[in-house]
């Protein structure tokens, strides 16, 4: 896998187990045109544009280029990376039948032609990865699941790091291991009085 640091913003669910089996990054699925509607995700991607830029990767056709539109236009501060995926026409394999516009979608795209597309767009990287330094053991040990005030100190956190309420743990555990290690992690919940 491949690191990146910047958070991908992509449209769909197939699109973030697509990416994730060649990238190691945050990824945001917008749930096609549900970003319109969701302001905690608008707000966890300008979060992510001031702290460590976003790429924008949707598909090639017009409900993309809206996504896309929208996301830019939303988003007034940071660093925005735009990744284009070429128009390749087919079907994929969970479909029926082709979309609409008789495009791939970023989950159909295969492997080499989203490096590529990466590449084009200056973004590189050659660092390997290893396991994360932050998993849901370690939110357990340090009390951010499975004990009675566990909800709420992790919401103490996710507030004093300017991240929104309504996280999931497994989000929580991304966003995490994009900010801290574990050490520090640790620190944070002595502070708020944890542990």
């Amino acid at each position: 896998m491949i690191k990146i640091n910047e958070a991908v913003i992509v449209e769909g669910k197939y699109d973030k187990i697509k990416l994730s089996s060649i990238f190691d990054a945050v990824i945001i699925v917008t749930d096609g045109f549900g970003i319109f509607r969701d302001r905690e995700k608008l707000e966890l991607i300008r979060y992510y544009a001031e702290k460590t830029g976003i790429i924008i990767l949707t598909d090639s056709d017009s409900a993309g280029r809206k996504i896309r539109g929208y996301i830019k236009s939303a988003v007034k501060k940071g660093n925005i990376k735009n990744v284009y995926v070429p128009d390749v026409f087919g079907k994929e394999k969970r479909k029926e039948k082709p979309s609409a516009e008789g495009k791939l979608g970023v989950e159909g795209i295969n492997k080499k032609i989203i490096l590529d597309a990466f590449q084009k767009a200056g973004i590189t990287s050659s660092e390997r990865i290893s396991e994360p330094d932050i998993n849901k053991t370690v939110l357990y040990e340090l009390g951010l699941s499975g004990k009675p005030d566990s909800k709420s100190l992790r919401l103490e956190l996710q507030k004093s790091l300017g991240l929104p309420s309504l996280m999931s743990a497994s989000s929580l555990i991304e966003v995490l291991n994009t900010m801290m290690t574990r050490e520090e992690l640790e620190k944070k919940i002595i502070e708020l009085g944890g542990l």
